[in-house]
Formats: structure tokens, sequence, C-alpha cells
């Protein structure tokens, strides 16, 4: 059934309350322009709405959109339940709560709030770890979305799109969705903002992870150069900590340590539980492979995140990630049977979707069993995971683990031939 337009609400309610367009109009208005209005042929401004909200005791939402305060007021505590359940580490009640709205019928009328619910759903299914759905609506979302609009909004929905797409293992389209944004703020000459910078970063984790690590040098360059130039705490943050990433991936190590730490100062500033979480969380694997010794440290680090980080938008990928890395120390630390517990917790927490999170935990499980003995049982971990990795296409750490694989072949005695095979499969990645 076809909703009323504004047009034929105001007649409506004008004539069950037995007043003329004459009087309706009286004295800020023409009865002709009332007229006009009521035959859908004027979309009045939204001064005039509210004028005449107030004339036909009714409020000016109900006016454009036909919905009752009290449905609206219901929609509303329900899409506040649901925010602060996603930013409370509940993704599935916030889940559940976005899609009440979303199936509310009288949603459709009310835009503001169904892009709202919208948004606050694609968000907690990527926190869920349902990357499939969350793609899907980022997509439509990225459809939709005006820079010109609404440009840290813009950048947000497509910085989301271009993360999903990488943690489910699809680089190229991660790349091309942050590459393409970029481009267009650049023509519309946004390039010196806040949102490009949050988007050059995506682009650079995109790049990182791909193994292109010379356009990976020269964007880090430009992003750490342009937010200091913006000099935004967090965009500084985000900026120092990526251009870390490409210093690790590097070798330099030293850099890499450097610029983590600054961002780790500039996060004290950050607000968002979520990211400063994350970026502990990288912060302390940082550690652990740059700076061995400080094992211990990284340990605590990620131990008092694991404490927290129910308390805070964290959803199961993140948690996984926390894990991981916390199996990495345990390892790093000598104590490899609780490396291989908490390597399986996050593999349990992930479930058999591949992506990337997944082969970073079943690569620390391989290295744990290894560390117990437990060869056979690694062999076919890692070779998961190198396969799992090949397939995202993370060429350059597809590399490193088949590389690791066939290596654990050689000291397990295995053929001659699964040796070779993993040898020119980590090649291969190589691009050799």
């Amino acid at each position: 059934m076809d909703r009323e337009t504004l047009g034929q609400r105001i007649r409506a309610l004008r004539i069950r309350q037995g007043i003329s367009q004459a009087q309706l109009a009286f004295p800020e208005l023409s009865d002709s322009y009332i007229s006009l209005i009521e035959s859908d042929k004027r979309v009045p401004a939204p001064s005039v709405i509210d004028l005449l909200a107030t004339k036909l005791n009714c409020s000016p939402t109900y006016l454009v959109s036909g919905v009752s305060e009290d449905v609206v007021d219901e929609l509303r505590v329900t899409l506040d339940y649901a925010e602060i359940a996603l930013q409370n580490g509940a993704p599935a009640e916030a889940r559940a709560r976005f899609a009440e709205v979303l199936a509310n019928a009288d949603a459709v009328a009310l835009p503001d709030m169904l892009h709202q619910a919208r948004w606050g759903h694609a968000l907690a299914l990527e926190a869920s770890g349902d990357l499939e759905e969350a793609i899907a609506g980022l997509r439509e979302l990225t459809e939709e979305a005006n820079p010109e609009a609404d440009l840290d909004h813009w950048a947000r929905v497509h910085v989301a799109l271009s993360r999903c797409l990488r943690e489910r293992g699809d680089i190229s389209a991660s790349v091309q969705v942050a590459e393409d944004a970029l481009r267009r703020l650049a023509a519309g000459g946004h390039d010196g903002t806040d949102a490009a910078v949050h988007l050059g970063a995506t682009l650079l984790a995109a790049f990182i992870q791909r193994g292109d690590l010379v356009r990976a040098r020269q964007l880090a360059a430009q992003i750490v150069e342009r937010a200091e130039r913006i000099g935004n705490p967090r965009v500084r943050m985000e900026a120092c900590w990526e251009a870390a990433h490409v210093a690790e991936v590097r070798g330099d190590y030293e850099e890499g340590v450097t610029l983590a730490e600054r961002a780790m100062l500039l996060a004290g500033e950050d607000e968002d539980p979520r990211s400063h979480n994350r970026l502990r969380v990288a912060y302390a694997g940082l550690l652990l492979r740059a700076r061995p010794e400080r094992a211990e440290e990284a340990r605590e680090l990620l131990g008092r995140v694991r404490a927290e980080i129910n308390t805070s938008a964290d959803g199961e990928i993140d948690v996984a990630w926390c894990l991981t890395e916390l199996a990495r120390a345990e390892t790093a630390l000598g104590r490899p049977a609780e490396a291989v517990a908490l390597a399986e917790e996050a593999l349990e927490l992930l479930g058999d979707a591949p992506r990337r999170a997944t082969a970073g935990a079943l690569t620390v499980l391989g290295e744990a069993l290894v560390r117990t003995g437990r060869r056979d049982r690694a062999v076919e971990v890692l070779t998961s995971a190198a396969t799992h990795l090949e397939e995202m296409e993370s060429s350059r750490v597809a590399a490193q683990t088949w590389f690791d694989l066939a290596e654990l072949l050689a000291e397990t005695g295995a053929a001659e031939e699964s040796r070779l095979a993993a040898y020119r499969r980590a090649l291969a990645c190589a691009g050799v």
C-alpha cells in the first residue's frame, strides 16, 4: 500500500481540524501556496514544514514521514541500544537490534534512521565475523554515499569496505576500492583532508598485505607528511602506525618500533576503544618480531588487552588476533603448549570461513606444534595456512610460510618431492 504524500497528509490534517487553506496560510503564507503544496506541486522548505506542523498540532517528523512520534521514539531507542551494544563488544546483540529497525515498515519513511541502521548493521556483521554479508551491505552504502554531503562518513564507508575485503582475502578488490575513493577525493580537491589520510592508510595496509613494498614505502611517506600537515592526532597516529608496518616488512625494525611507539603516544588521545585495542595488539606483535627480548613485555600488554576486550567494541576477529599474538608470545617465551591452546581458541572463534586472521592463527599454531614435537600435525596446519594465504593474494606472507613449511618437511624427513613442491610454491608466491 502506497504511503500518503506530504501534500496529502497536510490536506487530511487540515480538513480533520476544519480549517481552510486560507486559514492555514494566514498570515505567513498564501492560500495558493498551500494549494500547491497539497497538490504536491511544491516542496516546502524545512522552515515552512516546522510552521505548518505547529499550526496543525503535529510534529515536523510526522508531517514529513507520516510516522507517529511514539514510533519514532521507539525506533530511536532501539538504535541507541544497538549502538551501545556495538560499542560494548556485543556485536550479536547489536546486529539483532539494528535488524529490528531495518525490518520495521515505518523505517522506510525515515531515511536518516534507516541509513544509521544499515551502517550499524554492516559494522555489527563485520564485528561478528560475517564478512560476506558485511561486504554486501557496505557495497550498497558506498554506491549511495555522497562525499559532497558528508565527506567523513563517505570515507568511513569506503574504509570499512576496503578493510572487510582485505580481511576476507580479496586484496585486489580492497586496493581498488581505496584507490578509486582516493582518486575521487583528489578530483574534488579533498586530497588534503582527514578522509584522504584514512583512505591512504587503508590502501597502504592492502599494499603491505599484497607484498607491494615499493608502492607501500612511497605511499607511507606521503601519508605521514600529509598527516603531520593536517595535525589531527588520530590521523597522525594512523599514519605513523602504517608507516611502522612498512618499516617492519622492509626489515628496518628500529624505525618500525620508533614509529609504532610514536603512534602509541598519539593513541592516548583516541577515544575509540576498538582502535586503541587493535593498535596495542599490533604493537605487541611488532615487539615480538622486532625485539624478541621484550617478549614478556608484549605478553603483559596483550594480557591487559585480553582482559579489557569484552568491555569495548571488539568483535570476534579482533579477539582472535589478540589470542593469536598471545600465542606467539607464549611460543617466544618457551611455553608452546600454552601457545597451542590460545591459537586453537582463536581458530574456534573464527570458524571455517577463509580470512586473514585464520591464516595468521594457523601459522602461529603450526610454529607452536613444531616446538611441542608434533611435527606431522604442524605440517598439516602450516600447509593449510600457506594455502589460505596464497588464495587470499597475500603473496609475501604466503611465500615465507611455504618456505618455512619446506624447511620443516626437510627436518621431518619427508619425501624430496614434497619439499621441492613447497619450495616451488614459495618461489611462485615471491614472483620468482
